[in-house]
């Protein structure tokens, strides 16, 4: 993703992603990311703290992708639809670790590069 210059100010976004696009995901906070597939919140909770007390009660992504979806629907302001897209998250990003491995599994040149640096 391109990077936009930036002024000297500090800047205050709205929402993550506007951080996101300017500066990339890297430098998001993990409640920003999570924030960014849950938005919007409800009334009186934006999605950012929703986000922040998922990864609380679950500690962090590890814990997140080990808990039933039916978890999730016990924090206040997560219905079916962002359930789904957490769950649709972690699939992603399961399938990206699944394929690496295979590749490291496949190429001892690879798995010394990745191992013996």
């Amino acid at each position: 993703m391109s990077q936009q210059k930036m002024s000297n100010k500090p800047q205050r976004w709205q929402h993550p992603g506007g951080k996101l696009r300017e500066l990339g995901a890297e430098t998001l906070t993990d409640a920003e990311l999570l924030s960014i597939l849950i938005a919007p919140g409800i009334t009186g909770k934006p999605a950012e703290s929703i986000a922040e007390e998922i990864l609380q009660r679950f500690g962090g992504f590890k814990g997140m992708a080990n808990q039933p979806l039916e978890k999730f629907l016990d924090v206040k302001g997560l219905s079916d639809v962002k359930v789904i897209r957490i769950a649709a998250a972690f699939e992603i990003a399961k399938r990206c670790v699944d394929l690496v491995t295979k590749e490291l599994r496949e190429d001892e040149e690879l798995r010394r590069e990745v191992f013996e640096e």
